[in-house]
């Protein structure tokens, strides 16, 4: 059995994909079973919850060992993961605390999988955050997308702007009001019929930014259900956006400086 405070007023799906993602995994089965109390009474629904309330999972040791990540790199200071598709970074941090100190420096979409890094002290955290906000981390991905690509290679320019009540984003080819620049570097690495393997540069690191930017050419990634093709996603079956973070590197200072020698590649293909 997992026990957990609520913080923030939710939805009990929400607070289970940010509190614990093997609960996240199997929820439907919980609910099934009825095996998820809030504040001592079952639940077989998705319940609202109020700040303070308690909800106590009833997983199994089959569920309970489910993977949220896979351990890439770790030391003193910081933890290099590699996030599987269907946990939310707020999850993973989340699990991560109950055995010490972590913090988050950045995050990934939740069906977004590949690599992820936490802070393990104050001083390496001021650091990371820094070192992502002045783009000072070399990012590269790879994805599966619709093959409409008219070059093999592209540097793209487009202009960003984010819709947080719809928790979505929309792409412009020309600025306008709200809006962020964005640069998006891609090359086709494998033609698969209607799809092809990419490799994706981020210039700038923008909320949704891979998803909707292939998506506005007309490449959307495959399994994207908030800007993809369904027809396409139906096809394949896919669910979830064929999206990996698959390398990174940094340009660190100070005691992290070392890190800059090594170059961290997430496991996950596609």
């Amino acid at each position: 059995m997992k026990s957990f405070t609520v913080k923030t007023d939710c939805s009990l799906k929400d607070f289970t994909d940010a509190a614990y993602p093997q609960g996240s995994f199997c929820l439907a089965a919980l609910l099934r079973g009825k095996d998820i109390k809030v504040n001592g009474a079952r639940v077989n629904s998705n319940v609202f919850l109020k700040s303070g309330d308690t909800v106590n999972y009833y997983t199994n040791p089959k569920q309970e060992s489910l993977k949220s990540h896979y351990k890439v790199y770790e030391d003193e200071n910081v933890l290099v993961a590699d996030k599987l598709s269907g946990v939310t970074a707020e999850g993973l941090l989340s699990e991560l605390l109950q055995n010490g100190e972590y913090y988050a420096v950045h995050r990934l979409d939740r069906n977004t999988q590949g690599l992820i890094v936490f802070a393990k002290n104050r001083g390496a955290e001021e650091e990371l955050t820094a070192a992502f906000k002045e783009r000072r981390v070399g990012k590269k991905y790879i994805a599966l997308c619709k093959n409409g690509f008219k070059q093999k290679i592209g540097l793209l320019t487009a202009y960003l702007v984010k819709d947080e009540k719809a928790a979505e984003v929309k792409i412009f080819k020309n600025e306008t009001a709200g809006s962020v620049k964005i640069v998006t570097e891609y090359e086709v690495k494998e033609n698969r019929g209607d799809i092809a393997l990419i490799r994706i540069a981020l210039h700038t690191g923008k909320t949704h930014q891979i998803r909707a930017h292939m998506a506005f050419i007309g490449c959307p990634v495959l399994g994207d259900e908030k800007y993809g093709d369904s027809a396409l996603n139906k096809k394949y079956n896919a669910a979830r956006q064929r999206l990996v973070a698959k390398e990174l590197c940094f340009d660190l200072n100070g005691k992290l400086e070392y890190l800059n020698a090594k170059e961290f590649v997430s496991s996950f293909e596609l």
